[in-house]
């Protein structure tokens, strides 16, 4: 086993919820904007895409050095023992961006990096042509920030938030990363009740599950570095086995979705039935001012809607006012949303015990924490 340098990358504001869940799985963290580094092997590699809810990808950082001219990035990159990563047949694009550094043309830094790799493949596997490029896919980054150039391989392929499960979406779907962040930051436990009063196509309520079962968010998609002929299928087979053993299947749940727009609410049933939940939530199609419970000690966790709209602020505001005073009635409930409403608080009638600033996609947003009361029970 090979031990690299690795890092998780994540929304802003949630890399503290990533670097936990790294550490979980055994694995020391420094943590960056943006970004959770560790150091683990092939097994790590498998391990932290299957299990990493909350992250981005997961990325080898296969070198890093100063790199103010064309000539320094060439050299830097050509010296990287390019065999130890790519063999000789594979397919490599290369991105790359660029911050307040001298070499700024993004274009001009990816033709180099790519011209310096192919010419350290030439001479370590002793070609003279072309390299053809037509095995397994290697996604290479140049990422120049401060005249400090890093370079990446990706190992997930596609973004870890496409868990596999969704279908169907709506109009302004919540990131499965995010959704899982609000869960986690929450504390919920499965032993306690759980809704989402604005379920949407059910991302908040189907990450929760997961949550609640110790499901890995990967164990039914695929990734790019399977198919890298170093990444043994033994090694996902061993870590898809730790996931399976891991996973409590058994573990009691009561989670409830609901909307007030019936499209929304078959969507999530669709969406739940694919995720393996379809007995385990429990969707209805109501306003959120009708919610009614006799259980105790419950969380609620929702991402109203927005109102960006001409005439829809007004209409969301009432929906937060009229939650607020529903919740009233539930003071053992704690009771988490996510909103870019600046005065939702007044709306909703109550000082929040805490808030955090996230990031919704571009929109920035606060995540809003009304803790209950503990219950005598």
């Amino acid at each position: 086993m090979t031990t690299f340098k690795l890092v998780a990358t994540a929304a802003m504001g949630l890399e503290g919820i990533v670097a936990e869940e790294v550490r979980e799985l055994g694995y020391e963290t420094t943590v960056d904007n943006g970004k959770v580094y560790f150091e683990g092997d092939e097994l790590a590699i498998a391990r932290t895409n299957l299990w990493l809810r909350v992250a981005d990808r997961v990325k080898i950082v296969v070198a890093q050095f100063p790199a103010k001219t064309f000539e320094q990035l060439f050299e830097g990159v050509k010296a990287i023992a390019w065999d130890k990563y790519l063999p000789v047949d594979a397919n490599f694009p290369v991105t790359g961006k660029s911050v307040k550094s001298k070499l700024y043309s993004v274009p001009d830094c990816q033709a180099i990096t790519k011209k310096a790799i192919v010419e350290s493949l030439k001479q370590s596997y002793k070609r003279l042509g072309f390299l053809d490029e037509s095995g397994a896919l290697f996604k290479i980054e140049i990422s120049i920030l401060k005249d400090v150039a890093t370079i990446t391989i990706d190992t997930s392929g596609a973004g870890l938030h496409k868990r596999g499960y969704r279908q169907l979406q709506g109009e302004a779907p919540l990131k499965e990363t995010l959704a899982a962040a609000l869960v986690k930051i929450s504390k919920w436990q499965p032993n306690r009740p759980f809704v989402d009063p604005f379920c949407g196509s059910g991302t908040i309520v189907l990450e929760a599950a997961m949550i609640g079962q110790n499901i890995a968010p990967g164990y039914n998609r695929e990734f790019v570095s399977e198919e890298w002929p170093w990444m043994k299928a033994s090694i996902w087979d061993k870590a898809r086995d730790e996931a399976d053993n891991a996973a409590n299947y058994d573990q009691e749940l009561t989670i409830l979705g609901t909307d007030i727009d019936h499209r929304m609410i078959e969507i999530a049933k669709e969406n739940a039935l694919e995720a393996g939940f379809g007995d385990i939530i429990s969707f209805k199609q109501m306003q959120a001012r009708d919610f009614t419970t006799p259980l105790t000690d419950g969380v609620m966790i929702g991402n109203p809607p927005y109102g960006e709209r001409i005439g829809e602020v007004e209409v969301v505001e009432q929906v937060i006012g009229d939650l607020g005073e529903v919740m009233v009635n539930y003071p053992t409930w704690s009771v988490y949303m996510l909103s870019s409403m600046e005065n939702f608080e007044k709306l909703y009638g109550k000082r929040a015990t805490k808030k955090r600033k996230l990031f919704n996609g571009f929109i920035r947003t606060d995540y809003y924490q009304f803790w209950g009361q503990k219950s005598k029970r």
